[in-house]
């Protein structure tokens, strides 16, 4: 397993062993999250102390023309009972992740040490959040890294049906009309391949990302 030290360098993605695995150690400065992101590497972990660092094949994404929306969420766009926006509350977007309870896992992976350099990545202006409020609550939303052609997404939660959906759709609406790749969903989940998102592998992945 390759550990990593005080330098910002990484293996290649390509290198990671059979569960995705790239790299072990290092910290979490932004400088050093990006670079990763830009490589097609994510952190993911449960301790601040037991840094991990991914890459998994085959990789989780969404192309923007092949978003799915299902009937029933058309009538709810179309109803506008929630408003949308973009970058009003994003600390609050990602500590309301960090609370959700996930099946499979006894804690959260959004660490105090990646909050903090997401809150720092946002004020750089690589990380955003979409915010979806009703009756002025923040009701869902996301968060993820923003590499300019290919969006990063991290985490969402709700509060109240389809509100997550709700911000997922609108973000790839606003990134297909600012002629974006793809969305990085990183790994395989029913509620994302039901919007279109689809699997390819790590190589294809890298290529976009290049």
């Amino acid at each position: 397993m390759y550990k990593l030290s005080s330098e910002h360098i990484f293996p290649s993605p390509l290198s990671a062993n059979r569960d995705g695995i790239v790299a072990v150690g290092g910290d979490l400065d932004p400088k050093r999250i990006l670079l990763a992101y830009k490589m097609g590497i994510f952190p993911w972990f449960e301790n601040d102390d037991d840094l991990l660092w991914w890459s998994p094949d085959p990789r989780m994404v969404l192309f923007p023309e092949k978003l799915k929306i299902s009937k029933s969420t058309k009538k709810i766009l179309k109803d506008n009972s929630f408003e949308i926006t973009f970058n009003k509350s994003f600390l609050e977007v990602v500590n309301a992740c960090a609370k959700v309870k996930r099946f499979g896992q006894n804690g959260t992976w959004i660490t105090q040490g990646l909050i903090e350099a997401y809150k720092k990545l946002h004020l750089e202006g690589y990380a955003y959040s979409v915010e979806v409020w009703e009756n002025f609550e923040l009701v869902g939303g996301l968060y993820g890294i923003d590499l300019g052609n290919v969006f990063c997404g991290e985490s969402m939660f709700t509060k109240t049906n389809n509100a997550s959906k709700l911000a997922f759709i609108h973000l790839v609406k606003e990134l297909s009309k600012n002629g974006y790749k793809l969305i990085d969903c990183q790994v395989p989940s029913a509620h994302l391949k039901s919007l279109g998102a689809e699997e390819i592998s790590r190589s294809e992945f890298i290529k976009y990302l290049s």
